[in-house]
């Protein structure tokens, strides 16, 4: 099975689930998204995936949310996959791609649940 991390090593909770994966068994694909950022048509897969919308994975800190108005609900769906393509920063991480199945790893032991899926 095909195992995908979407990981910025500079992220504590990124380098947990990272670990936690290879602990189960898994020698995960690593992204750095941030050098690497995935295109539209992958975020697309990875959100229908988790069964969540762009904005859902969102991040706010530390990222020019609030000055680009992504708070804005009149925003398209469009102008926020624009925004993340210009600034991968805005992608929340991690986010896990196990077979089927896609999760955003935040908190860490959310990648749990998808391990316990595989492992079943």
């Amino acid at each position: 099975m095909e195992v995908k991390i979407y990981h910025n090593p500079a992220c504590g909770t990124s380098r947990n689930v990272l670990a936690a994966l290879r602990d189960a068994g898994y020698e995960p694909q690593v992204i750095e998204y941030l050098k690497n950022p995935p295109n539209r048509a992958t975020l697309k897969d990875l959100l229908r995936r988790m069964g969540k919308s762009v904005r859902d994975i969102l991040r706010k800190r530390g990222t020019p949310y609030d000055e680009l108005g992504l708070d804005n609900p009149a925003l398209s769906d469009d102008e926020i996959f624009a925004a993340i393509e210009k600034h991968p920063i805005l992608i929340e991480r991690p986010i896990v791609s196990m077979g089927e199945k896609a999760a955003l790893c935040r908190p860490a032991d959310t990648v749990n649940e998808l391990i316990a899926q595989k492992k079943k």
